[in-house]
């Protein structure tokens, strides 16, 4: 069985704690795209694990964790994060694969990331972990892949500066190194996780473009970057928060205002911890965009939704979500492509009672309060996709199943 995990907006939606539970039961996680620009926090025992290239998968004894094809890699990131998990008392060797065709990540990569942010008319707000210039030199068909760095031909091509960078780590990435369609046909294991980086939102060609990433962060990704068939893979999650977030620039329709929303804003980013894994800037908060929700589920079709974050708003006399745009008078509750329409946007916003009440002990879908229920099943109907999880705390058991994961959609 094989399995895809989103993020269903804008990134940082608890995409990595959702796989690290499922992990538990996967044979093989696989992250199908993206670079050190993405970052997880896990809580296992009380104590966290901060992961940015190794899949959330890495923390269970007996699950391979694999680094797919989409994605582009920083050697030296990759075995800082390596030698972190030594010292946290994981055994990651030879556990830890890499795709033979993910590309390489430069250090030069990383000025010239930033030096271009700034060049730009529409500045995006990257990270500066050079992945933008390394899918760039992809596209262009400039990149050095992970299969590339042991061919002669190709050290000739590459810089002094180059070379002696990667000579500082091919002995371990040849240890590493896997043709990951072959591997997965010879080892035939019986359930493989697919995890993506970022959100849904930020997909360079479904996302809010050009405030994207620049890799697929979308769930057709999965495909290519674990290098299997679309029909082999049977079933989507999209991972979403209680509320909404965006780091950097970009549109935000539902981002909560001062002048708007009085201090909801800072609440939230308060009691959430919103900031974030990899660069610890602020994350932006907003009502939950279900515009943008329904749209990620349809675009992405998304078979089942995991709610995170839902205890955040425990203290709360009631919740809102954003149920339409306002554009210029008009209002409508589709996801437009045009950046200067949602810029505009205004959120059209319903509320709900609160619960006013701690659930973050609960264990069963029952146990919630009646308002928490009535939220939580409004967004289902609007989205018309069911919610399978529904997460109540940072911990491994802080979560309520509604359906089993490791299942057929």
């Amino acid at each position: 069985m094989n399995l895809v995990v989103i993020g269903a907006q804008w990134g940082d939606e608890g995409k990595g704690r959702i796989v690290d539970y499922m992990a538990s039961a996967a044979d093989v996680v696989i992250r199908f795209s993206g670079g050190a620009n993405a970052g997880h926090t896990l809580v296992y025992q009380g104590q966290k694990y901060a992961v940015h290239l190794v899949p959330s998968g890495i923390l269970y004894p007996d699950t391979t964790v694999l680094l797919g094809t989409g994605m582009v890699i920083d050697p030296e990131s990759l075995f800082d994060e390596l030698n972190t998990l030594s010292e946290q008392g994981i055994d990651w060797k030879g556990r830890v694969l890499i795709s033979s065709r993910a590309h390489i990540v430069f250090p030069e990569y990383k000025e010239r990331d930033r030096r271009l942010d700034k060049e730009r008319k529409r500045p995006i707000g990257t990270t500066g972990r050079g992945i933008g210039i390394a899918y760039s030199q992809k596209a262009a068909r400039d990149g050095i892949r992970l299969a590339d760095i042991f061919d002669d031909s190709w050290k000739e091509v590459l810089s002094d500066e180059e070379n002696r960078f990667l000579d500082l780590y091919r002995d371990q990435l040849s240890d590493m190194m896997v043709d990951i369609t072959s591997y997965l046909h010879r080892e035939k294991p019986e359930r493989v996780l697919m995890e993506g980086a970022q959100g849904a939102l930020l997909d360079l060609d479904l996302g809010t473009y050009p405030y994207v990433s620049s890799g697929y962060s979308a769930a057709a990704g999965a495909s290519l970057g674990a290098g299997i068939g679309p029909r082999d893979i049977d079933g989507v999650l999209g991972v979403f928060k209680a509320y909404s977030t965006r780091v950097g620039n970009g549109p935000f329709p539902s981002e909560f205002l001062p002048e708007r929303d009085g201090e909801l804003g800072e609440q939230i980013q308060t009691i959430g911890k919103e900031f974030g894994v990899t660069t610890g800037r602020k994350r932006r908060c907003g009502y939950l965009d279900l515009v943008a929700l329904k749209y990620a589920c349809r675009a992405n079709g998304i078979d089942g939704l995991v709610l995170t974050k839902l205890d955040i708003y425990d203290g709360f006399d009631e919740v809102s979500a954003c149920t339409a745009y306002d554009i210029d008078g008009t209002q409508t509750d589709e996801f437009p492509a045009s950046i200067d329409a949602l810029t505009n946007a205004g959120p059209v916003i319903k509320t709900f009672p609160g619960w006013k009440r701690d659930i973050s002990g609960i264990t069963e879908y029952d146990q919630l309060p009646e308002e928490a229920r009535r939220y939580i099943e409004f967004i289902e109907e609007y989205c018309e996709t069911p919610i399978t999880v529904v997460s109540v705390g940072p911990e491994r058991n802080q979560i309520i199943i509604r359906r089993e994961l490791w299942t057929e959609y």
